[in-house]
């Protein structure tokens, strides 16, 4: 139902229009429905009666619309990375936390810059992911989630990320992960094969967790998988397991 009616939206009300209007709508359906005390979103730290199941699999806040990805994204930046004053890429962010940075930047002198190709996204910038337009070492910070499946010259993309990323920065990446090797085959080109074989109609593969560190290796990080497992009450409706790569570039 959520899904459809988002559809709908969407197909009618032009992008830019409905991304003003977006806050004020989730604002006023949060108010009516699904104000109270059982959950709390970490994004917009709003106390709720409910999420939003998505997808049979996800929970959406109904406040800000953030997906559990985004919320424990946000609780990893606030934790590790706002003690200091970071320069921020962001590649196709989640609107939830485009506006969360954007608003926290009035408190922290935190430089937090927006890409995208597609006009999907709110973006400050449109950098091509396999060609960035930066120079070498500009960012302290770089969030790339849900996007290396995308691409197929993703190795291309890594080096990318790496050049561009500070001595002793960090890279924080997630994809749908499975187990075993990843799976990618070029001949697999159709919306609706790709659907069947890589679980989203414009995906190029499926990593696992071990094959994209070591992708990620062979592009000059240091990998560290974090695995998160939710306990039973899940207070922020986090996925009740979850894994991130946090990618550090070590000082030559």
């Amino acid at each position: 139902m959520y899904k459809a009616l988002k559809t709908i939206v969407r197909t009618l009300i032009p992008n830019k229009l409905f991304f003003k209007l977006e806050p004020t709508f989730r604002d006023i359906h949060y108010s009516l429905s699904y104000k109270g005390d059982n959950f709390k979103c970490t994004i917009c730290e709003k106390p709720l009666k409910a999420f939003i199941p998505f997808g049979g699999y996800d929970k959406i806040c109904p406040s800000c619309g953030s997906l559990s990805r985004d919320r424990r994204l946000w609780q990893i930046i606030e934790r590790d990375y706002t003690n200091f004053n970071p320069t921020i890429l962001d590649f196709s962010p989640s609107r939830a936390l485009y506006r969360k940075l954007k608003a926290f930047r009035r408190f922290r002198k935190i430089e937090y810059i927006t890409t995208d190709l597609s006009g999907n996204f709110l973006a400050d910038r449109q950098y091509n992911i396999t060609d960035i337009n930066v120079e070498d070492e500009a960012f302290d910070v770089i969030l790339c989630y849900h996007v290396l499946e995308h691409i197929i010259e993703d190795t291309t993309a890594m080096k990318e990320l790496y050049r561009i990323l500070k001595p002793n920065g960090t890279c924080l990446i997630q994809t749908p992960f499975k187990e075993g090797d990843i799976y990618e085959d070029y001949s697999i080109i159709s919306p609706e094969d790709r659907l069947k074989h890589f679980g989203q109609d414009d995906h190029v593969r499926v990593y696992s967790v071990e094959g994209l560190s070591q992708r990620l290796q062979a592009a000059g990080f240091n990998v560290n998988p974090l695995s998160f497992e939710e306990a039973d009450d899940n207070l922020h409706g986090f996925a009740n397991q979850e894994t991130v790569l946090v990618c550090r570039k070590g000082v030559s």
